[in-house]
């Protein structure tokens, strides 16, 4: 959209109309162009040429743009664009108003004052309804077009200006004011989660925030589990909850794939499954007990 713009008109100079003085009858002096006399008559002098006033306007004066017309010497004549018009006929195309004094734009080579064309051509604020006029700061967004100062955030009403924000439907909104309205608050915290973070049992979490019950260290991207709805990391789990190996006295998560064998109220690692005599593995094998001892066949059979 073309920006009005005030255009600084100039009357066009002529050069000085002069009265013959101090001629006789026996001089000549003629118009350089029809070379009739110019005794007792006005004339023009131009690059030290005399001429009779009809001769120099048929000769030097302008066209009007508007009417088509001969712009004599004696008429004020404007000019724009390597366009020359009589200043009555310097007019806006649509409300006929004379832009002689007035700033204006044009359109399609159609001359019109600031008011014709915010009218027709500028665009209007969504929020107050008014004209946006060319020249002053305005934003765009989505096709809709607002002043500076009616850009404002649906929540505080400043003003956004150049600041970032974040559209709700048919509403705006500054980042401060979208996060603490919209943005989902950590589990931990209470503090807004702009991006990232964790979820946990549908909650949102901070990474910062989501650690072990225990010992603190933060859960995010390591394995981890819970008890009582509170998440813990695998080494603390297993020293606060998990069953001891009776060979090695660790431990038994199960997790990682680990496998292990329990017999009666007792459980063994997989790999610490072995006779209490000979340490042969006893996985897949029969096996005796005997008190807290376990023993393979031969062994069992020495005894």
């Amino acid at each position: 959209m073309p920006v009005c713009s005030c255009y600084q008109m100039q009357s066009s100079s002529h050069p000085t109309m002069l009265g013959l003085q101090n001629l006789t009858m026996a001089d000549r002096f003629d118009c350089d162009n029809c070379k009739e006399s110019l005794y007792g008559r006005k004339y023009i002098q131009s690059d030290d040429s005399p001429y009779c006033i009809p001769c120099y306007d048929s000769l030097f004066s302008n066209t009007c743009d508007e009417c088509k017309e001969l712009i004599g010497h004696d008429a004020r004549e404007l000019f724009y664009e390597d366009r020359h018009y009589h200043e009555h006929c310097f007019r806006c195309f649509r409300c006929d108003r004379s832009l002689a004094d007035e700033p204006f734009t044009s359109q399609d080579d159609a001359l019109l004052c600031n008011e014709c064309y915010c009218n027709e051509f500028s665009s209007k604020c969504v929020a107050c309804d008014k004209i946006v006029m060319p020249g002053t700061r305005k934003l765009e967004y989505a096709g809709s077009t607002w002043h500076e100062g009616c850009f404002i955030c649906h929540s505080c009403e400043q003003p956004i200006g150049s600041k970032s924000f974040i559209p709700d439907k048919d509403e705006h909104y500054c980042v401060s004011c979208y996060e603490d309205k919209f943005a989902p608050r950590c589990t931990r915290c209470k503090k807004t989660l702009a991006k990232g973070g964790v979820t946990y049992r549908e909650e949102p979490w901070h990474k910062e925030c989501f650690v072990c019950t225990n010992c603190k260290t933060q859960l995010a991207g390591q394995h981890f589990t819970s008890r009582d709805d509170s998440p813990y990391c695998l080494k603390c789990f297993g020293s606060l909850y998990s069953k001891k190996c009776e060979a090695c006295s660790k431990p038994i998560t199960g997790f990682g794939g680990g496998k292990y064998i329990s017999f009666e109220d007792r459980q063994w690692h997989q790999p610490c499954f072995t006779c209490s005599q000979c340490s042969v593995s006893l996985v897949g094998a029969g096996f005796f007990p005997n008190g807290e001892k376990i023993l393979c066949r031969d062994c069992n059979s020495n005894l």
